[in-house]
């Protein structure tokens, strides 16, 4: 089974002071930007920006967006104007700050490592700044931005760490493998406790010698190696039971199809990769009127009945019965999120209990409401890796 590593940047591969760094970066940012931003004000709305990424839920918008739909106004300077500035900043300023950095002798080792071994390695940090910026701390930690498969920045993502979305997204944007998955990182509101509310193992970093329980991995990054080449791969399979995960899922789904399809050329939407297989479109259709008229329709049920009886009718026949083939893509998807933001709205107030109410379902037999919601989200993943490899095929 290929391993799936998502590795956690400040202060786990990279030493990073935050206390020192964070207030250095805006200190020279607002200085770069003072001929046309006072500083005051530049400052405020770094931080209203900074704040409101923290707390986005909203996966139709970039973290990008939404930062520039706070900090651009309060700063009333068209971008066209600010860009130059922010370009040279990041090309220019950013880098003198390295020095406050510092580099981890064991990272270097242990990536090589995890590379020769074929692992999947993506640099899970959280995506509230540029990339420009990322790639510059990738490289101050003795990497190349190129040796890994993704790197999470605010122009492609719509979560941060703070939302277990974020690692649902994360995966999903790498294809949604079905093999182990491990998040390793040093921070345990930012890293460990999202991540194990989707249902991932761990690996707390915190600079102590090796510590293992039955629910939780921790110890130094020079531990980690030793730590994997001792265990079974399959202790490492996400878990994906439980509600925080199964929202999770449902969250990121949309965010995930969002980022795959930006910037598609039109032809590629309904490019078949082989005979018989859908294209872009007609999943995202299926997706669209799965959402509509199984998923919502299932929630009411469960709303209306004390314990319902849950249909499954046959879709397979819905993409040449309804034509999808000749519909817009890019409606369509607009479609579907505005169908799943619909959906999570009838999720918001569940009570705790009322997760665990009973049911029967056509093909699956008892069951309850968090399993058939469950099976939305295994739907979700399924469909994910179905995009990811369709892409795959027409852009290679």
């Amino acid at each position: 089974m290929t391993l799936t590593l998502l590795l956690d940047l400040d202060d786990t591969l990279l030493n990073t002071n935050q206390s020192v760094f964070i207030p250095a970066y805006f200190q020279a940012l607002a200085k770069e930007l003072a001929p046309q931003v006072k500083p005051e004000i530049m400052m405020r709305a770094l931080l209203a920006g900074t704040n409101l990424m923290n707390e986005s839920e909203d996966f139709s918008h970039t973290l990008q967006e939404v930062f520039e739909s706070v900090f651009l106004p309060q700063i009333n300077v068209p971008p066209a104007q600010l860009n130059p500035a922010v370009e040279n900043f990041y090309d220019h300023i950013f880098p003198t700050l390295q020095s406050l950095t510092s580099q981890k002798p064991e990272a270097k080792p242990f990536i090589d490592w995890a590379l020769a071994q074929g692992f999947r390695v993506a640099i899970a940090t959280d995506p509230l700044l540029p990339r420009k910026a990322t790639h510059h701390r990738i490289r101050w930690a003795g990497f190349d931005p190129q040796q890994f498969e993704i790197i999470t920045s605010y122009e492609h993502f719509h979560f941060s760490k703070t939302h277990a979305a974020y690692y649902a997204e994360t995966l999903g944007r790498m294809g949604w493998d079905d093999g182990p998955v491990l998040m390793v990182g040093n921070d345990m509101e930012r890293d460990i406790i999202p991540a194990k509310k989707l249902g991932l193992a761990t690996y707390y970093v915190n600079g102590e010698s090796a510590r293992v329980s039955k629910n939780e991995a921790r110890g130094s990054l020079s531990d980690l190696r030793d730590w994997l080449e001792s265990i079974d791969f399959k202790d490492l399979l996400p878990a994906f039971k439980s509600t925080d995960a199964a929202l999770g899922v449902l969250s990121a789904t949309p965010a995930v199809l969002n980022g795959l399809a930006r910037n598609l050329e039109s032809n590629q939407w309904t490019q078949n990769p082989a005979p018989g297989d859908w294209t872009l479109t007609e999943l995202i259709c299926h997706l669209r009127d799965s959402e509509r008229e199984i998923h919502q329709v299932q929630i009411k049920l469960f709303k209306e009945q004390d314990e319902p009886f849950i249909p499954r009718p046959d879709t397979s026949v819905w993409a040449s019965q309804r034509d999808y083939l000749h519909e817009n893509g890019v409606t369509a998807l607009k479609e579907f999120n505005d169908a799943r933001r619909e959906t999570l709205a009838m999720l918001k107030n569940v009570r705790a209990e009322e997760w665990n109410r009973k049911a029967r379902h056509a093909i699956f037999g008892p069951t309850n409401f968090l399993e058939i919601i469950g099976f939305i989200a295994d739907h979700d993943r399924m469909h994910i890796q179905q995009a990811w490899d369709i892409l795959k095929k027409i852009k290679s």
